[in-house]
């Protein structure tokens, strides 16, 4: 049997407008335009509301004359009113061809918001259509307030819907306006009109004030809708619309009967693209585009999917143009870190990738955010640990640094089986703790390997919670030696790579006894002027 076939018009560059505070300029529509009929190929695109503003009028004139050069006229639509010739000629200086008519669909609307009965309406509504007809203008009409029109006034619906098949009228919009239908209401409401008037096309839009526009959309479709109406990240007035991304990959894995024109691999991009274009930001958990939804976290996943994949369902991210990915945190196994080791052609021995687990999920415990571009410096960290007995272990420290008060340091340090503290104040919060670690060691009459260099690297992205690594090069017995540092704080992980070098001398089996030493302030003034 022939699939049915589903169009789908996306709205939103009309409806999906509507989102407060959004306001898309004529270039940026132009583009959305663009790569939703081009790329997405969804069916057609609703662009405007008529008579809205002068931008409002150039954005739908750039479009227009885009589609009318490339063969998409037909599929741009606009939203226009029942206010005798003022949206029709508005739409012809635009050059558009194709208006979606709003009408009143239940009679509490009518009755209160136009003061008319059903006869003045639809006899207006007859005139805006035969003008239209007249100047080449194809006629769509939504229904608004249909879902409210027919849980309370259904034989007004139908007695319009009776009208409406007289006239030349292309396809009835069906919007449940205040997002306020179930699902199994979608399917009553839909399957009882499509089953009397066979011959009509019918089209559902949804809005998510419930969070139930996906699930609306497919009891609409299985009742026999012949259209959708979507936006793209499920933007829109409220609650929003039907997400697009989401309602193509819910027909397509449930409702085998049906088909529609959409690239899957298309949605992320064009989602991607509105984020930025919009400012409404993608919640990470957000089906299909969300930036966590192909993320697996906890261990016994990544240790399933490795096994047989046996945590993965047929919403692959392959078929959205996305990648499978495994989270690195406090809930982390050896398999989810195995798996990012794989992509960066990294192997390490099973000693070695329990160390490097601990840590990570150390870090996780902190609340750290820690990517696979942290994973080569975490390992740095952890295997140059490894090659140094810790002697000396700096217990504690507080760092201080106010306005028009010097940075001070007080710092706690045990050598040995000795505990020493001691405080002082420097040019920045490291160089305070340097001071006080000098007054530490200047009582064991050592004194303490000049810094050479001082580097900090943070992992691609740029975030500001990312881990940062501190290298810190040190004259030891005049041989350079490097010491390394890890945290999200760049002080710390410059402590953690003192501690380092604290250990290395004290290793040593000679005492250092160079003389008194200070820091170049031509370092100070990158490495610890915070």
């Amino acid at each position: 049997m022939p699939k049915r076939y589903i169009e789908i018009m996306d709205t939103t560059l009309r409806d999906g407008e509507q989102t407060s505070g959004v306001s898309f300029s004529a270039s940026e529509k132009l583009t959305i335009a663009q790569l939703l009929l081009q790329e997405v190929k969804v069916d057609r695109i609703e662009i405007a509301s008529a008579r809205v503003s002068e931008g409002e009028f150039q954005a739908v004139k750039k479009i227009t004359e885009w589609a009318n050069e490339n063969g998409f006229i037909d599929r741009i639509e606009v939203l226009t009113f029942i206010d005798g010739e003022v949206s029709v000629n508005w739409m012809l200086k635009a050059g558009a061809r194709v208006m979606n008519l709003l009408a009143k669909g239940s009679l509490n609307h009518l009755k209160y918001q136009l003061k008319k009965t059903p006869a003045e309406h639809f006899e207006d509504i007859a005139q805006v259509i035969e003008l239209a007809r007249s100047n080449g203008i194809e006629s769509n009409i939504y229904l608004e307030d249909w879902s409210n029109g027919m849980r309370n006034s259904r034989e007004y619906v139908f007695e319009f819907l009776d009208f409406l098949v007289t006239q030349p009228v292309k396809r009835v919009l069906l919007p449940d306006t205040l997002g306020v239908l179930t699902p199994a209401e979608s399917y009553e409401f839909v399957k009882s009109i499509v089953d009397r008037y066979p011959g009509q096309h019918f089209e559902f839009h949804a809005h998510n004030d419930y969070d139930l526009s996906t699930a609306n959309v497919l009891e609409a479709v299985r009742a026999g809708v012949q259209g959708l109406h979507v936006t793209v990240n499920g933007m829109g007035e409220r609650a929003g619309n039907t997400p697009l991304a989401s309602a193509i990959a819910v027909l397509n894995d449930f409702v085998p009967e049906v088909e529609t024109s959409v690239v899957e691999k298309s949605l992320f991009s064009v989602s991607r693209l509105v984020e930025t274009f919009s400012g409404v930001r993608i919640p990470a958990n957000k089906p299909i585009v969300g930036e966590n939804v192909f993320t697996q976290t906890a261990g016994i996943h990544a240790d399933g999917d490795k096994k047989n994949n046996l945590y993965f369902s047929n919403l692959m991210p392959e078929r959205f143009g996305r990648k499978r990915l495994y989270a690195l945190g406090k809930t982390s196994g050896k398999a989810n870190i195995e798996k990012n080791l794989q992509e960066l052609g990294l192997k390490l021995t099973d000693e070695d990738l329990k160390k490097v687990t601990q840590r990570i999920i150390e870090l996780g415990d902190r609340k750290e955010m820690v990517t696979r571009d942290d994973l080569p410096y975490i390992i740095s960290d952890v295997l140059d640990s490894n090659a140094i007995e810790e002697k000396v272990v700096i217990l504690n420290y507080v760092l201080t640094h106010s306005k028009n008060l010097n940075p001070s340091a007080t710092l706690q340090v045990k050598i040995g089986e000795r505990v020493f503290e001691e405080n002082a104040q420097g040019d920045g919060q490291y160089d305070a703790f340097m001071n006080a670690l000098k007054k530490i060691y200047a009582k064991m009459q050592i004194c303490l390997p000049m810094l050479t260099d001082y580097t900090v690297r943070i992992p691609p992205g740029g975030k500001t919670d990312a881990l940062c690594e501190t290298i810190i090069t040190w004259n030891i017995n005049n041989k350079e030696v490097k010491t390394r540092g890890l945290d999200s704080d760049q002080t710390v992980s410059a402590i953690q790579a003192t501690q380092k070098m604290l250990n290395l001398i004290s290793s040593s089996n000679e005492t250092v006894l160079s003389p008194q030493l200070s820091i170049p302030e031509s370092l100070y003034e990158v490495a610890v002027k915070n």
